[in-house]
């Protein structure tokens, strides 16, 4: 029986060795599968890479700019700053028409007359000089002298189609539109008659002394400019008188039809009406309808088309109420 015994317990033994060998077997083999498995893989993957040619191998679509293809440390292109264009007076066209042109010329290289008094009240034009007595743009007021003071101006002319009262004398080329001005008013409002006209520096000199004789100074600084800044002196301004039967004087001549067809239309010729009422504050003179100034049918066009109504501010000058 316990022979018996022994050859049991030694079979046993025998088939749980057996049993423990079968299974490291099993995960031997399982071992070996998963690692051949691997290994095709890297085969197929790595094996056809590496024996084909380099150029042959495609970027990642992820990738579409090779980091090789831009340097890290080039720097961006710096973007080209346009240069500024240069202020009127530098240009060849105004400076060659300050030179040898006429002031038409000027306004023209301007680009015309609201360019031209754009620059100049927008301090962009240097070249320009309100004071300089030979110009059709000049400015002469209380605070502006003309220069040279006793300018005399010429050409001159008078009128050949309107009637002269006194004086009559102006530039030529304001006595030619005063014509033009005085045949259209003529047909639709009546006859005018010119009662002044170019004063010299001498004669304004008696003028502003027999005013102030009369009326006393701050009187006479409303109503008559002293010697040297008088628009009479550059032959540019003319006082007008309307004329039916007999001509008037320049206190009736505002509300007559001559003045308020003058007033509507004078631009036309190149005239403004320079001291309107309700102005005093900026042109220092009290209203006179019947004193037309001068300034060539591009800026008196100007003038009207901006709504301006003295010279200072069309000009974008300072007031000039009295002579500072």
């Amino acid at each position: 029986m316990a022979g018996w015994n022994n050859g049991s317990v030694s079979e046993s033994r025998s088939a749980a060795r057996r049993r423990v060998l079968r299974r490291r077997r099993q995960r031997r083999a399982v071992v070996l599968l998963t690692l051949a498995t691997v290994l095709i893989a890297l085969l197929v993957v790595v094996l056809p890479r590496a024996l084909a040619p380099d150029d042959a191998v495609a970027e990642p679509a992820s990738d579409p700019a090779s980091p090789s293809a831009v340097p890290a440390n080039t720097p961006s292109p710096t973007p080209a700053v346009p240069e500024p264009d240069p202020l009127p007076c530098e240009t060849d066209a105004v400076t060659t028409a300050l030179r040898t042109g006429t002031d038409r010329d000027v306004i023209a290289a301007f680009g015309g007359a609201e360019p031209f008094r754009a620059a100049i009240a927008d301090a962009e034009a240097p070249c320009i000089d309100l004071h300089e007595a030979g110009r059709i743009w000049v400015v002469a007021n209380k605070r502006h002298p003309l220069d040279p003071v006793d300018y005399w101006p010429t050409p001159q002319a008078r009128p050949q189609d309107t009637r002269i009262i006194a004086g009559g004398w102006l530039r030529d080329e304001t006595a030619a539109a005063l014509d033009e001005l005085s045949a259209d008013v003529r047909d639709a409002a009546g006859f005018i008659g010119v009662s002044s006209g170019f004063r010299p520096y001498d004669f304004q000199v008696d003028t502003y002394d027999r005013y102030v004789a009369m009326r006393g100074k701050a009187a006479a600084d409303l109503r008559s400019a002293r010697p040297g800044h008088s628009e009479h002196q550059t032959g540019l301004a003319v006082d007008v008188v309307a004329c039916d039967s007999d001509c008037g004087d320049h206190d009736g001549f505002g509300g007559t039809p001559q003045s308020d067809w003058i007033a509507a239309n004078a631009w036309r010729y190149g005239f403004i009406v320079r001291y309107e009422d309700g102005r005093t504050a900026t042109t220092g003179y009290s209203a006179e309808p019947w004193h037309l100034r001068f300034v060539g049918r591009e800026l008196a066009a100007a003038y009207v088309d901006g709504g301006f109504h003295t010279l200072e501010e069309f000009f974008g000058l300072e007031p000039a109420p009295d002579y500072g």
